[in-house]
Order: C-alpha cells, then sequence, then structure tokens
C-alpha cells in the first residue's frame, strides 16, 4: 500500500497546478496524513544509523497545502482563524495517552504525538513532525513541520526545533531518544542531535554553525550534504571566538561558537533527568 501511495503522489506531485486532478491529490493526501497520524510514515527514517529525508512524504504534505481551500476555523467572535480545510488541528482522544495540558496548546493534523508525551501550554507542533514516547514538549516550545523527535526527549521552555518542507530533499531536523534540549535553544536546518546529548540553554544550532569539540579538539560543521550532528552524549554549551579581523579586533568584537565542553557521564544524568511527578 505504502509503495502505491509514494508512486501516486510522486505522479501528482509532478503535474502542472493546472492540470492537477484534486479529487486524486485529495485521496492521496488523506491517506498519508492517517499513516503520518498513526507514525507508519515518517519524513525521514533512520537506517544503519544514516538519517534520510523521505521526500515524497513532504510532496504529499505539499499535495495538502495545493488541494486544501481557506476556511473558518474560528472559536467564537473573539478568536478567529482562517487555515487550510486539509490541516485542522489532530482530534486526539483520551485514550491516546497524551497529556496536553489546557492553555493554548495546538498540535497540527498529520503529526504523530506518541502515548506518554506531555505537551505544557503553550505549545506548538506542526503537521509531518513525530513525537516519541515520553517526550516533553514544554511551554512556547516548538517542533516545526517535518521534525523528527525520538523518546524521553526534553524539550525546554521557549526551545525551537525548525521546520522545512521545501525544498523537499532537505533532511528536516532530527533529535534522537534521552536528549536533553535547554530552554531558548534553536536547532535548525536539518540539524541532528544524537541520543542522549544534552543542549544546553541558549545554544543555537544551524547549517552554518561550527561546533568546537573541546574534547576530542576538533570542529563539527556541515559538509556538504552531511548535516551538522551532535556527536551522542555530547554536551553542547554556549561560547563564543574573536573574529580575526584589526577592526573586528579593536572593538572585541566575538561570534557565538557552541562548545562541546564534556561527554555525558552520571553527574550530568542526575542533572537532566525528568521530574517523575510532573507525569
Amino acid at each position: 500500500m505504502t509503495d502505491h501511495l509514494r508512486d501516486t503522489i510522486e505522479r501528482l506531485y509532478a503535474t502542472e497546478p493546472a492540470q492537477l486532478d484534486r479529487t486524486a491529490a485529495l485521496a492521496s493526501f488523506t491517506a498519508l496524513k492517517e499513516l503520518l497520524n498513526r507514525g507508519e510514515v515518517r519524513a525521514a527514517e533512520n537506517s544503519g544509523g544514516t538519517w534520510r529525508v523521505q521526500s515524497w512524504v513532504k510532496k504529499g504534505i505539499l499535495l495538502g497545502f495545493r488541494t486544501g481551500e481557506l476556511v473558518d476555523v474560528s472559536i467564537n467572535g473573539q478568536f478567529r482563524f482562517f487555515d487550510k480545510s486539509t490541516f485542522p488541528l489532530k482530534a486526539l482522544a483520551l485514550g491516546d495517552g497524551v497529556r496536553q495540558v489546557p492553555g493554548g496548546s495546538a498540535i497540527r493534523d498529520g503529526a504523530y504525538v506518541a502515548p506518554g508525551v506531555v505537551c505544557m501550554p503553550p505549545m506548538y507542533i506542526n503537521t509531518g513532525a513525530y513525537v516519541g514516547e515520553g517526550s516533553m514538549i514544554d511551554s512556547h516550545a516548538l517542533v516545526g513541520s517535518c521534525a523528527q523527535v525520538g523518546r524521553r526527549v526534553h524539550l525546554s521552555a521557549g526551545s525551537q526545533l525548525g521546520g522545512v518542507l521545501e525544498p523537499v530533499g532537505a533532511l528536516p531536523v532530527i533529535v534522537e531518544d534521552d536528549v536533553f534540549i535547554g530552554g531558548n535553544c534553536g536547532i535548525y536546518e536539518g540539524t541532528i542531535v544524537r541520543q542522549r546529548a544534552v543542549i544546553a540553554a541558549g545554544v543555537i544550532l544551524t547549517g552554518g554553525t561550527a561546533v568546537y569539540d573541546l574534547v576530542n579538539q576538533t570542529v563539527l560543521r556541515r559538509s556538504g550534504e552531511t548535516p551538522l550532528t551532535i556527536p551522542e552524549g555530547a554536551v553542547v554549551v554556549p561560547g563564543s571566538r574573536p573574529i580575526e579581523s584589526p577592526w573586528a579586533a579593536q572593538h572585541r568584537l566575538h561570534i557565538a561558537s557552541p562548545v562541546i565542553l564534556k561527554y555525558r557521564d552520571g553527574r550530568t544524568d542526575a542533572s537532566t533527568t525528568l521530574e517523575g511527578s510532573l507525569r
């Protein structure tokens, strides 16, 4: 079934918009969205430790935007909202086992949120995203479109995982199991954070960020199609380095440069343990 759906989406996506069979496109998108909602397909998959984008999934989501119509989804006369008819809010039920605390949070349809996930208000999970069992999405946090979040991840207050639908071949942000992301962090442009890593509060990671590994005395960067990858168990903290120009030296200017201060140990584990009482 998935192979047939993939082939259909690829064909429809390649069709000129004026000649698109909207009925077939809407049916294919609806079938894809059901699979996304159940976590049976994902925008990226891990094969032998290597993450690869599933571009056909992103193409299918974009078909949803092409075929949807702008509709009124207002709550009442004071809370007015307008969005594509193909992307309502996700219809969670008590049996899904997701704890969504009242207070302005939203999960868009087409996102998978596993049992045991805790959503603190206000937070937002966009379509195509995947959030694994036991993770916490804290207040004012964003899981962008197609971002992949593993199990037992803590995405702290004010942090953002960037979303990406286009270009369809671009890898989304990947956060593997047991990662702790501190407050007001930003992880963007297909960055991969390997399991058990700790990203300290205020760290920003992008495709252009250089991360300095003090332990191994190396510099981590994105290289061609290979994304910036934070190693397993790395503890990343904010840092800076001087800008090498006479004028910059005169004004003592520095540029932000995250630093791997150490690799995770028992002391780090104790400081990042999620409070069981919050669940």
